[in-house]
């Protein structure tokens, strides 16, 4: 088995100056070819369970869903979840197998923000698992604007939280379909200048490849979310197979169509993030 914790991958990715990517998953398909795609890159991998993905599939289902193609890979794969809003639901993926928890208490006051998120933290490693935690709001592409991520309260929060990893906002968004203007690497050298936490980027599809690159190679950002990118190469994939035939009606076979397609997308973000 190589499951492993969220710190498991992301201290050897802050010592060796490289990043790891969290895929945000909606299903046994995108899940099974992100697992594909990081073998054949030799890369661990967090596979992530947000929102969406658990309105559509119990918390209990989805760990045993991620804990069974870890079980079956050759490289490290996190059970992650991504936007816990509640440590409630942080305990539900605790008793389901996930091994990192992210608690996502961004738009909340700063020190109900910390004391929350602490919670979580305290619950996290006294299972010996990991937490992930964020401060300064990451906004939504045509949605609710961001709250950049204030250096100072950043290093109050990574001291006072016990946070495995910390989630920043410096200009990416959720949600973003196209690659546009970029992090704002200013903030980003203040906030390492003031606390050593790995560091996370959501929203990592709007931000420029030879962007996630550089970062990945010379700075804290040890993790990026990619989801957008690939559900619109899974997306695209799909609709192909149902055009190419419009009496095909088995979705087996329609979605078996989209799995090379996307293990090449995924490769091609994995490798992005991989050392010089």
């Amino acid at each position: 088995m190589t499951l492993v914790t969220l710190n498991d991958v992301l201290k050897p990715a802050q010592s060796g100056c490289y990043a790891v990517a969290g895929l945000v998953t909606l299903g046994w398909e995108d899940m099974r070819a992100y697992v594909e795609a990081a073998e054949l890159e030799q890369v661990p991998v967090i596979l992530q369970a947000g929102p969406s993905c658990r309105a559509h599939t119990p918390l209990p289902i989805l760990g045993k869903m991620f804990r069974y193609l870890a079980e079956g890979a050759s490289i490290p794969v996190v059970a992650h979840l991504d936007h816990g809003y509640t440590f409630d639901e942080c305990q539900e993926a605790l008793d389901s197998g996930f091994t990192s928890l992210m608690f996502d208490g961004s738009r909340k006051p700063l020190q109900q923000n910390i004391d929350e998120t602490a919670q979580v933290a305290e619950l996290a490693h006294s299972a010996g698992i990991s937490c992930e935690g964020e401060i300064g709001f990451v906004g939504y592409s045509g949605g609710e604007n961001s709250s950049g991520t204030d250096p100072s309260e950043a290093e109050k929060f990574a001291v006072d939280s016990h946070v495995d990893a910390m989630a920043i906002s410096v200009g990416n968004v959720h949600l973003q379909t196209d690659k546009s203007d970029g992090l704002d690497e200013n903030r980003i050298r203040a906030i390492e200048a003031a606390c050593n936490v790995p560091l996370v980027i959501h929203g990592g599809s709007g931000v420029p490849t030879h962007q996630r690159r550089r970062l990945a190679q010379t700075s804290g950002i040890c993790k990026f979310n990619i989801g957008t990118e690939l559900r619109l190469a899974f997306g695209k994939a799909l609709r192909s197979s149902v055009l190419s035939d419009l009496d095909r009606f088995d979705r087996v076979a329609i979605l078996k169509d989209t799995h090379a397609p996307l293990v090449v997308a995924t490769q091609q973000v994995l490798r992005s993030f991989k050392p010089a």
